[in-house]
């Protein structure tokens, strides 16, 4: 990884560029820290995620040839999250990067370049908003090699395309462009690839100059927690204690009184480490992960 902080954003940089970035257990562990340590940090209002060199993430790093995606009860595991059983099971280390930027509490920006297949196509379906240029290409190839979708993906990919196009995507296991990734909704708009970045960085200082970030943060749990909501009482319930606790607190007034006076308004509450006006951070954890596991 890379990660440098800047203006209030943060980017992380993909950066294995003579391998397209290819993904390993060491990447899996850094994102997972990369992504608490830009949760933790007042000084982060954004997070914009992307690939050094041509590629976002040309998927798994298959050096370890036919045995790269065996013997996983067996092999000897790093400590931290990927140390951890799920369900009697290792955790996948996907998942133990994608579910890490789920739990962040501020907003991340996938700009996506080149190359994005496998764990490079499913790692930012975690992610608020994608981005791709010109030259990128997405394959959800697992099939093709005779794997599942990981990094939590079923549940992500659905949600954000549909079932229909999610399912043609994953059965087919092809490579498709930018232009059929923003059609499929995959992305939310195509730029030619020398603009990529500057379009993140403009969104994300967008974001910096004019939000409060405890109200983008907890509207960022409230988004995502509520796609498995079974109500929209449920997102009453949860708004109606937001609304209260966040009124509560110094930055509504700033932004009124910014909005009256034709000024850009200067937000001085801090993210704490826990819950942000009364909603809780999404994902918890199942009971089920377990530290430690052999």
């Amino acid at each position: 990884m890379r990660y440098e902080v800047a203006g209030g954003v943060a980017t992380v940089w993909l950066h294995r560029p003579d391998r397209l970035n290819a993904f390993t257990l060491t990447m899996a562990d850094e994102l997972a820290a990369v992504a608490a340590a830009a949760d933790a940090d007042d000084d982060v209002r954004v997070v914009v995620v992307t690939g050094a060199g041509r590629a976002f993430c040309a998927g798994a790093d298959l050096g370890g040839g036919p045995g790269t995606f065996g013997d996983r009860r067996t092999r000897a595991r790093p400590p931290g999250p990927l140390s951890q059983d799920i369900g009697g099971f290792p955790r996948d280390a996907g998942g133990v990067a994608s579910l890490a930027f789920a739990a962040l509490r501020k907003p991340v920006i996938a700009a996506i370049n080149g190359p994005a297949v496998g764990i490079g196509a499913t790692l930012p379906l975690a992610m608020d908003i994608r981005i791709a240029g010109q030259s990128a290409r997405f394959g959800f190839v697992f099939g093709r090699v005779g794997i599942v979708p990981e990094a939590a993906s079923s549940w992500f990919l659905p949600r954000v395309v549909g079932i229909s196009q999610a399912m043609e995507w994953v059965a087919t296991g092809r490579v498709f462009d930018a232009a059929e990734a923003l059609r499929g909704r995959l992305v939310s708009r195509v730029v030619p690839d020398a603009e990529l970045l500057p379009t993140a960085y403009a969104l994300a200082r967008e974001i910096v100059a004019n939000t409060s970030g405890v109200a983008v943060a907890a509207a960022r749990q409230l988004l995502w927690s509520m796609l498995g909501a079974s109500s929209p009482w449920d997102a009453h319930r949860a708004e109606s204690r937001a609304l209260v606790e966040l009124g509560e607190g110094p930055d509504p007034a700033e932004g009124v009184a910014a909005f009256l006076e034709k000024r850009r308004p200067r937000f001085p509450a801090r993210l704490d480490p826990g819950p942000v006006a009364g909603v809780p951070r999404w994902p918890a954890p199942p009971d089920d992960v377990i530290p430690g596991q052999p």
